[in-house]
Formats: C-alpha cells, structure tokens, sequence
C-alpha cells in the first residue's frame, strides 16, 4: 500500500512538470521559429508573453497585419486553440504563412498552457 501511495504521490508532482516540458517542447517545434515567451523580443512574429487577455494586434513595437489589428480578438483559451488549429479560419489574411495549423488538440492545448505559464 505504501509503494502505491508513493507511486501515485510522484505522479501527482511529476505530471505538472511533464506537461509543461511537452508545452514547451510543442511550442519550440511549432513556434518558436517566428514567437518568443520573452516580452519585447519579437521576432518575424510578435512576442508571446502576456497573450492571454490581449487584443489582436495591440503590441506598439511591431507590425501586425491589418487583418489582426482589425480582428477584434481578445486571445483567450478558447480562441488560441482555434487560432492555432487554423489561423485563416479565425483570422483570415493573417500573415502567418507557411504555419497551416496544428490538427492535435493534444499539442494545442499543451502549448497553451505553456504559454499561459508563461513560458
């Protein structure tokens, strides 16, 4: 009883930490090439940090399309999943190209949390 008990108290401490080594392993692999988690560091994408919560295009030091900054978007979970399952099906004419989506809800939702960690 004993082994279980500790068994399941490592798993229980250890899951967290596993989930978000596989957020950010999910976001270096899908997104890092163009996004960073670091505030002010933009890149061919904008920066990441702070996401959640924030209106589309609203960043001052960099030059979004004008399909997000006339989005309307406040990104929330909801809204990044489906943003990054199909940025064109949320934000047509998005300047995101050749990032076609990511069809893994799985992935999506580990990079979320990543990114609401975060980072």
């Amino acid at each position: 009883m004993r082994t279980i008990v500790l068994g399941m108290m490592i798993a229980y401490v250890a899951t967290p930490h596993a989930l978000g080594q596989d957020g950010q392993m999910a976001f270096n692999n899908s997104c890092r090439t163009c996004h960073t988690t670091k505030e002010g560091d933009n890149r061919q994408g904008p920066h990441l940090a702070g996401i959640v919560g924030r209106k589309a295009g609203s960043l001052p030091d960099f030059n979004y399309s004008s399909s997000m900054k006339q989005s309307g978007i406040t990104w929330d979970e909801a809204t990044l999943d489906r943003f990054i399952a199909d940025p064109d099906a949320v934000v047509h004419g998005n300047t995101m190209k050749p990032y076609a989506g990511i069809t893994d809800a799985a992935q999506r939702t580990s990079i979320i949390e990543f990114l609401k960690s975060g980072g």
